[in-house]
């Protein structure tokens, strides 16, 4: 399943979006920020929470919103859920928030990407080796097809208008990838949801 995903989808969702790094799942409710959440309500203590706060200064906001959510444990489903809710609205808003992303509301359980549910998987079993050699082949794969597609439409490049333009098409999407796939190795990229940091060359 997730073999299958990686080589379908991952490649080219990585080729549109490497500049802007739109691989979130902080904003699901299933996700890591709500499942703590979660957790410190269970526990009846915030602490498992405040490590999603990037800026100490919005401490203050969750635990408003968390004593809120506490405060009606006693009351009908309806009202717990609504608190609950607003808990974690204002969670994942000032977490986003932190991250140069905008908030656009908590996405319902079940939209987490097979590849990030087999990220978290790994790190509760404590081994990422399956999932490393897997990118690594597909990424492998992806460079290959476009550095061929780029290479064959190079020979012709200069026999036409049109030729041409098939030509800087395909080196644009191979030299992006590439360059896209670098910055994130380097530390250029990863979960940074504002503008990419490569000059738009081309």
């Amino acid at each position: 399943m997730l073999n299958k995903y990686i080589k379908k989808s991952l490649v080219p969702l990585l080729a549109v979006t490497l500049a802007s790094n739109a691989f979130a799942h902080c904003d699901t409710l299933d996700g890591p920020v709500i499942m703590d959440a979660k957790l410190a309500i269970e526990k009846k203590d915030i602490t498992p929470v405040l490590k999603w706060v990037k800026d100490s200064n919005h401490e203050n906001d969750i635990t408003h919103a968390f004593n809120s959510a506490m405060k009606v444990r006693d009351k009908d489903a309806d009202v717990q859920k609504i608190a609950d809710n607003y808990f974690f609205e204002t969670l994942v808003r000032v977490h986003r928030a932190g991250e140069g992303a905008p908030y656009t509301g908590l996405k319902p359980a079940g939209n987490v990407a097979p590849v990030i549910t087999a990220a978290d998987k790994a790190l509760e079993t404590g081994s990422v080796d399956k999932l490393a050699k897997e990118i690594a082949h597909a990424v492998e794969e992806a460079i290959k097809k476009r550095f061929k597609e780029a290479k064959e439409q190079k020979v012709h490049k200069d026999k036409s208008v049109k030729d041409g333009r098939e030509y800087v098409e395909s080196y644009v999407q191979y030299v992006h990838f590439v360059e896209g796939i670098h910055n994130m190795v380097a530390g250029n990229g990863g979960h940074d949801h504002g503008q990419s940091k490569s000059h738009d060359k081309h």
